[in-house]
């Protein structure tokens, strides 16, 4: 311990010590870490992400244990709460990483300039993204409403700087401020719901764990990530995105370690899915109101269904159509769903089901490890065709056919689906059709495909001839 005041470092969504610009700041200050995270309630999770936070909470206390210090994690309003710490503390000055969420940033302005006021130091430090949200911008100064004049312009900007390693040396203050707002790790994590508890092999949480999956990645996959990327059966993406969200691990280390790979299309196919992430961060930016606004208004007189039976039945993969069914149920039970999935089971919610993408959006909010405030309410969009680059709402994904492209032996859907395990990989893409239908038990389609792609339409159209 030194007899300098203590310095507070804020953890939101980046629980890791490499790469970490505010906690490497904060080392190099001198005076003694007073590590924190503070949580909005005491509720252990609401929804599949923050059980994911929590269990990286979990990890980051054990790597600051190691190193002789602690993770002081505090159930408390975040605007009320901090300033308090701070004064209490005795802390003369804070580092955080910034956030780009419309309510985090709120947040971060408003307690940035209260811990002013009280003559404490504010140092907000960028961490999450390779390019802040309103750095690319076109030559007229324009936010870019296209993914590829995006990429191009971002990629044309100056070289990402090398990761930042681990600190080292660090020293760390008590805190026995607020006892009555701590929360117990072990105690929150023991009282979890039995759905969460049964997510928990599907996963590791580490900051080691997402760099070992990353190497993993590069050895295994990244070289036919570009032809493989799209078959949910396959081993063949990276599993970082839960990572990325809480960030224990930052895309700038992702960007360097893939670099170095040298030029090949599965690096250039990834970098770019990178990109696609950082495009939607850019679109928050400029409408904070993105998961809950049509980006294009004409779809704002669609004639959605209000469908609260249909709607239970996608959530709980019982669509009666194998691929969709399989993907909703990776999702309920691992937090996490493949992506080419994802947008057949969103295409379905949308188009076969004439539900609005909303819907979805919050139910993927609810369900998902890696829900992205950003990424999330941008592909459903995407998928929609209400957003700025869209795939045309006319453009209506067969599932069957998407099942037998990219699902050929049915080996994803007896994963998930196991009581059409028996079927042959012809019949498994349409088991309406086969003779070991009924001993299953398995649903009939809740519409026939054609019937749906003409509601669809009739409704699209419609929708246009209002506007």
């Amino acid at each position: 311990m030194t007899d300098h005041p203590p310095v507070l470092v804020w953890f939101r969504d980046d629980l890791r010590l490499a790469d970490n610009l505010a906690l490497s700041r904060a080392v190099q200050s001198g005076q003694p870490l007073l590590c924190v995270v503070v949580r909005s309630t005491a509720q252990t999770c609401a929804s599949a992400l923050d059980w994911w936070r929590m269990q990286g909470v979990q990890a980051l206390d054990h790597a600051l244990r190691a190193r002789g210090g602690q993770l002081h994690v505090f159930a408390a309003q975040e605007e009320r709460f901090l300033p308090e710490l701070v004064r209490q503390s005795g802390c003369t000055q804070v580092f955080w990483n910034r956030r780009y969420d419309p309510a985090g940033k709120t947040t971060d302005t408003q307690l940035k300039a209260q811990l002013r006021q009280m003559g404490v130091t504010v140092h907000s430090t960028p961490g999450s993204l390779l390019h802040e949200p309103w750095t690319v911008r076109s030559k007229a100064g324009q936010a870019f409403q296209v993914f590829g004049a995006f990429w191009r312009a971002a990629s044309s900007m100056a070289h990402y700087p090398a990761p930042l390693p681990a600190p080292t040396g660090m020293v760390f203050a008590p805190c026995a401020a607020f006892p009555d707002q701590r929360v117990a790790l072990e105690y929150a994590l023991g009282r979890l719901p039995a759905w969460a508890r049964a997510m928990q092999p599907h996963h590791v949480f580490s900051e080691q764990d997402a760099h070992a999956c990353l190497q993993d990645f590069i050895a295994h996959a990244l070289q036919t990530y570009a032809q493989e990327r799209d078959f949910p059966d396959r081993d063949a993406t990276s599993d970082l995105s839960p990572f990325l969200r809480t960030g224990q691990i930052t895309p700038g280390q992702i960007w360097h370690a893939v670099s170095a790979q040298g030029a090949m299309e599965g690096a250039s196919k990834f970098l770019s899915e990178i990109g696609w992430r950082e495009f939607a961060w850019s679109l928050l930016w400029e409408h904070p109101d993105l998961s809950t606004r049509n980006l294009k208004a004409e779809f704002d007189t669609m004639p959605w269904r209000v469908d609260p039976k249909g709607l239970a039945r996608w959530q709980q993969g019982r669509t009666g159509y194998p691929l969709v069914d399989a993907g909703m149920r990776q999702l309920w039970q691992t937090g996490l769903m493949h992506n080419r999935v994802r947008m057949v089971v969103a295409s379905f919610l949308v188009k076969h089901l004439l539900i609005d993408w909303r819907e979805g959006e919050r139910w993927f909010a609810h369900t998902l490890v890696d829900y992205d405030p950003a990424s999330n309410p941008m592909n459903w969009q995407w998928n929609a065709g209400t957003g700025v680059e869209s795939a045309p709402f006319f453009r209506i994904m067969n599932p069957i056919l998407q099942s037998q492209k990219f699902d050929p032996d049915g080996a994803y859907i007896r994963t998930w689906v196991p009581e059409l395990a028996g079927l042959s990989g012809t019949d498994i893409h349409t088991p309406w059709q086969a003779s070991l239908l009924q001993p299953t038990g398995y649903p009939s389609p809740m519409v026939e495909h054609t019937v749906a792609r003409a509601r669809a339409l009739a409704a699209w159209k419609a929708q246009k001839d209002s506007a």
